[in-house]
């Protein structure tokens, strides 16, 4: 029966024949021929150069190395690189897998000669681009995790980065990139368009909300964005047109259930807040859109913030698996992520939108800048949270 090379045994001819190769370019070697030995090598087979490699790994530290040069020679890279494991030279080692394209053999050696941003390059070049991350924000190269994050299709975190940056060219590049049936894909045309217009192209602007709203018939109805768009006109003295685009909205009752105030004040965190402050956080929130089968909250990434259900319904899920268990179905009134408001944690579970939804908003970068500027209402909000927090300890251990 055929089989490959790997699964037939040696016979004794080739294993004299890989030990005599290598004792003749020992042989060479010790007459500093590295240039000679270094043909004799490239004469062989592959398979043939693969058993000198096994045998070569059992000799002695300086003779690898010296093989390694001659190895080097015959521009074996990958193969010079492996003789020289354990010889402690790391950083050459990796130079070599580098020149042999093996660019994440390459980037472990770095890593352990102590060279952590050649190392984080060496990953990202060879496509482990999750090692990459992770070391470059060992690194704090902020530059550079946001440039990961987006290749690994993480858009909006990456944005996240450029803001703290100050790279606005970079941020908006980032969110153009969030995709139409993310959650967060409203929030970011909104920013892109202040971003645009700060920089002086508010026509750009507008017509990145005309495509917007072309394109989703949910945009078409969500009223942050004709909102947005009203500013933007009336920045360019068409006063008319904006009042236009505001007269097509459809009317929102002035119930607690149609604009969300009577629901984001029933959050228990919420209890304590006054009438004033209580206005000035209804304030801080916008309302979404969010499509059917879009992903609200995503298990084990970072919180995003606050969302109070007004209409339609989502499932909450286990995980994120096809399979993964349903564990609840809520509605207007319920509240998601109000735990990412006031503690840095991932998401415990995966909810995603079983209708179309519209909900009220609070972004964690919006409820910090309320808390930074209402310390009673903080204080307030802080000790109710921890309070809730251990009564739900100390439900669970009964």
């Amino acid at each position: 029966m055929a089989g490959s090379e790997s699964e037939v045994p040696e016979s004794s001819g080739e294993r004299a024949g890989a030990e005599g190769t290598l004792q003749a370019l020992q042989s060479l070697m010790g007459l500093e021929s590295a240039a000679t030995a270094a043909r004799l090598y490239e004469e062989l087979g592959a398979a043939q150069r693969e058993r000198l490699l096994r045998d070569a790994a059992l000799t002695p530290p300086d003779v690898r190395q010296r093989l390694a040069e001659v190895l080097r020679w015959a521009r074996d890279f990958s193969g010079a690189a492996r003789l020289l494991v354990g010889c402690g030279e790391d950083a050459r080692m990796a130079a070599l897998y580098v020149q042999g394209g093996q660019y994440v053999d390459a980037a472990e050696a770095f890593l352990r000669a102590g060279e952590a941003d050649r190392a984080a390059a060496a990953f990202e070049r060879g496509g482990a681009l999750e090692r990459a991350l992770e070391v470059y924000r060992g690194l704090g190269s902020g530059e550079a995790v946001a440039q990961c994050l987006v290749r690994l299709g993480r858009p909006y975190e990456a944005a996240l980065i450029y803001r703290e940056l100050g790279h606005p060219h970079a941020e908006v590049e980032a969110l153009g990139s969030v995709p139409a049936g993310d959650a967060r894909h409203v929030e970011s045309v909104l920013r892109m368009c202040m971003l645009l217009d700060a920089e002086g192209f508010t026509r750009r602007a507008l017509a990145l909300l005309a495509d917007t709203m072309r394109g989703s018939e949910v945009a078409r109805g969500d009223p942050a964005l004709a909102a947005e768009k009203a500013r933007l006109l009336r920045r360019m003295g068409m006063d008319a047109e904006a009042e236009a685009v505001i007269a097509r909205l459809p009317s929102q009752s002035s119930s607690p259930e149609a604009n969300g105030y009577g629901y984001l004040k029933a959050i228990p965190i919420f209890g304590e807040l006054s009438l004033d402050d209580m206005k000035d956080l209804y304030r801080v929130a916008r309302q979404v859109l969010i499509p059917a089968g879009a992903v609200v909250l995503e298990k084990g990434a970072a919180g995003v913030g606050l969302f109070v259900l007004l209409e339609g319904t989502v499932d909450v899920f286990s995980g994120t698996e096809d399979d993964a268990r349903r564990l609840n179905t809520l509605g207007p009134g319920a509240y998601l992520g109000e735990i990412s408001l006031v503690q840095d944690a991932p998401v415990s579970a995966r909810v995603k939108a079983r209708t179309a939804v519209r909900a009220l908003r609070i972004t964690r970068a919006g409820f910090q800048h309320y808390l930074d500027t209402h310390e009673a209402a903080a204080l307030r909000i802080y000790r109710l949270f921890t309070q809730n927090l251990a009564a739900r300890v100390r439900a669970l251990s009964i």
